[in-house]
């Protein structure tokens, strides 16, 4: 083939430092706009941002050029540099160290779209320990719930 063709979509997961609830009603929709700009200059495109306190869900199709593990890692740096300088008083906000990603299938974006849309309903439901390890599950990927949260 000529050409490269890649659709590499990803439903992205990651959490604050201790999954504290950082991420306040004035920071979270400008921290969501900024990470889907963070996206887009990492060559990517954000399909939809949400997510809770303690928490950020991503849809995003990225670049063929860019590996994932480094894209989270810009994302994740860049974006709580952003809340340290724009909310001064955010000098405890930070992210986990680690992150979840799990390919998505085209056929599966829009239901992927709505459960991150639907956050907020979803975690009266289920806490947010409760959702990675159904997410984990649904992926098929081995884990040791002991070894998840440290």
């Amino acid at each position: 083939m000529a050409q490269s063709f890649t659709n590499l979509l990803y439903h992205i997961v990651f959490s604050t430092k201790n999954r504290e609830p950082l991420i306040s009603v004035e920071v979270e929709s400008r921290l969501h706009s900024y990470l889907g700009g963070m996206v887009r200059g990492l060559e990517g495109i954000a399909l939809e941002i949400n997510g809770m306190s303690d928490h950020v869900h991503l849809l995003a199709k990225l670049s063929q050029n860019r590996a994932i593990k480094d894209v989270l890692r810009d994302l994740k740096a860049d974006s709580s540099g952003w809340v340290h300088k724009t909310f001064p008083d955010q000098k405890n906000f930070g992210w986990q160290f680690g992150y979840s990603a799990f390919t998505v299938s085209e056929s599966q974006v829009e239901r992927v779209r709505q459960y991150i849309q639907n956050q907020k309903r979803h975690h009266h439901k289920m806490t947010f320990q409760e959702e990675v390890i159904s997410l984990l599950r649904a992926n098929k990927i081995d884990f040791e719930e002991r070894y998840l949260w440290r």
